[in-house]
């Protein structure tokens, strides 16, 4: 159950906007630094929340590639579970930061069932939740960060 390389190595890669983001939250001076560099859509919150809105629109295409490997009634579930978290991120992170941050949460926790469940099915490979969980937790921990503190 190994992970391929690439694939583990491409995931730590996308985490880097959800840990610049926490990052940039815990430490102000780099904040401002950023902001008066880069924009402000690249610090805090606010970078976490474009991104992990783009990602949870991403993991639904990886799911509908997952329903592709399901029969019958269980693929039509599929196609129609791997929609969820798009849907999710477009109509849940409207509002304010700490709204759509924890609406963010919300999601990336269910799309982590929604992992399991495909991986359950075999529609997944072998190695995805060693993947996953580890990820997800780095995600949720950032989003914490940017919801809490």
């Amino acid at each position: 159950m190994m992970i391929p390389r690439s694939a583990l190595l491409l995931s730590l890669a996308g985490l880097i906007p959800f840990l610049w983001g926490a990052v940039t939250v815990l430490l102000p001076d780099l904040a401002l630094w950023t902001a008066q560099t880069v924009g402000g859509r690249f610090v805090g919150p606010y970078v976490m929340l474009f991104y992990g809105a783009i990602i949870l629109s991403f993991m639904s295409g990886v799911l509908w590639g997952f329903a592709t490997k399901l029969q019958d009634a269980q693929a039509t579930t599929g196609y129609a579970l791997a929609v969820i978290p798009a849907l999710w991120a477009f109509f849940m992170t409207a509002g304010g930061p700490t709204g759509a941050g924890i609406s963010l949460m919300v999601g990336f926790a269910g799309l982590l069932g929604l992992d399991w469940l495909f991986w359950h099915h075999g529609a997944a490979p072998d190695w995805w939740m060693a993947l996953r969980v580890p990820l997800t937790a780095v995600v949720l921990t950032c989003l914490g960060i940017g919801v809490f503190l």
